[in-house]
């Protein structure tokens, strides 16, 4: 059976319809991996405390919160385009300011703009994607989605390497890459958005009484990243990894994400999603105990990374899909601003909550803090798969996937060994 879907009609004028905004959030991503990573490493330069480098991280996550919001109301009146093109050109101005001031009140306000630029170009081609996409296939674009803007963050992390972090060189450079990314979405004459519908508000509150599932999920899942990423520069900082080394102990838990989201979310689209992720959440745990036991300047340290990345990252995508598998269409756009707000919420405390681990554990706190963050999400899993029951997989065994089929034999046992009470409602949200 083929690693890859068939490309059908369909799927190929997806692709088609996509390919621009995937170029586009690739540059976005080298941007967002250079500017994250020079930042933190800066701060770190100048002896911050801990909690004023977590509260940069937090000023970034909280600018998610305005940007969500402000992105849908944006789309309804001109359109996914013409909402990405201001944005990204609003990133490039927030980057060059960036690095242009050394004051950490000038980048905590710089940070929230450039998380209100994510937050909205997150909605948009999340948004976008959905709209085009069904159930069968949606786990699979989602994943090309979070492959494209994993591995481009992370190729901007490695691209510290070519920057001293006091020089307004990287930044300069990152502005520039931001700008250049407006090109392939603006020029694209196949690039087809979803119609976006004026009355298609889904409030929090409705959305967690639809899919309580994913609502929960997200947010947690936003607390582990938050504290993941928010915390691993400073960590490898302390550790007294070089300015190079340390953009490659951040890339790889991003390269890890690449590499692991298609399998993992593919799986996902033919077996119960929630049980795929109870599956990689506990292998994310059981590798951050083993990290507690190396020495962090090893390459042991940096395979870990990876594997913790490429566990930790696809939990999105599954949460993600999971949701829009319930969310009528017409509030399809909605959910992804309400998802990408909760999202943002758990990561911009994530960093906060992960520091007095560092603090009080020392630098042994980061591994103790992805244990926590992780267990939390596992813990949730478990409850909602208790409280609702689903079978395992809906497909015939002919049409699950070469993925699917992989992860079959662990989801069973997972399965049988959570105790489930059985539903006769077919809502995911009344059990």
């Amino acid at each position: 059976m083929p690693l890859l879907p068939k490309l059908t009609p369909n799927r190929r004028a997806i692709l088609l319809a996509t390919w621009g905004l995937f170029i586009g959030l690739s540059l976005l991503l080298v941007t967002a991996g250079v500017v994250g990573t020079l930042v933190g490493i800066r701060a770190e330069l100048k002896q911050l405390p801990t909690l004023v480098s977590g509260g940069i991280t937090t000023a970034y996550y909280a600018g998610f919160l305005v940007g969500s919001w402000y992105a849908l109301r944006a789309l309804a009146q001109v359109g996914h385009i013409r909402v990405y093109a201001a944005l990204a050109s609003l990133l490039s101005a927030a980057v060059l300011i960036t690095g242009a001031y050394g004051s950490p009140i000038v980048w905590i306000a710089m940070r929230v703009v450039t998380g209100l630029c994510f937050a909205g170009l997150y909605v948009v081609a999340e948004s976008w994607l959905n709209g085009l996409a069904t159930n069968t296939f949606r786990g699979r674009l989602l994943a090309i989605y979070n492959v494209v803007t994993i591995g481009a963050y992370g190729a901007g992390q490695l691209l510290v390497f070519n920057f001293d972090a006091r020089t307004l060189t990287g930044f300069a450079f990152a502005a520039m890459v931001a700008s250049l990314a407006v090109i392939p979405v603006a020029i694209s004459e196949q690039a087809a958005t979803p119609p976006v519908e004026q009355h298609e508000h889904i409030s929090m509150r409705e959305l967690a009484r639809i899919v309580p599932t994913g609502v929960g999920t997200i947010l947690l899942v936003g607390l582990a990243h938050g504290g993941l990423l928010g915390m691993a520069v400073i960590f490898a900082t302390r550790e007294g990894l070089s300015t190079g080394r340390v953009g490659v102990f951040v890339a790889v838990v991003q390269i890890g994400g690449m590499a692991l989201t298609w399998p993992i979310s593919a799986a996902s689209d033919d077996l119960d999603r929630r049980i795929i992720g109870v599956l990689v959440t506990l292998g994310a745990i059981g590798m951050g105990f083993v990290m507690l036991t190396q020495d962090p300047n090893s390459n042991w340290m940096i395979l870990i990374l990876f594997v913790i990345g490429g566990l930790s990252f696809p939990l999105y995508a599954i949460g993600g899909a999971y949701t829009n598998d319930w969310v009528s269409p017409e509030h399809t756009s909605a959910a992804a601003s309400q998802l990408v707000t909760l999202y943002g919420l758990g990561a911009m405390v994530g960093p906060l909550l992960a520091a007095p681990f560092l603090d009080v554990l020392g630098t042994d706190g980061y591994a103790w803090s992805i244990i926590a963050f992780h267990a939390a999400v596992l813990v949730f899993l478990i409850y909602r798969i208790r409280a609702w029951h689903a079978p395992l997989t809906t497909k015939a065994w002919h049409d699950v996937s070469f993925h699917g089929r992989a992860f079959f034999v662990p989801a069973t046992i997972v399965s049988m060994g959570v105790s489930r009470r059985r539903s006769t409602d077919d809502k995911e949200s009344t059990s």
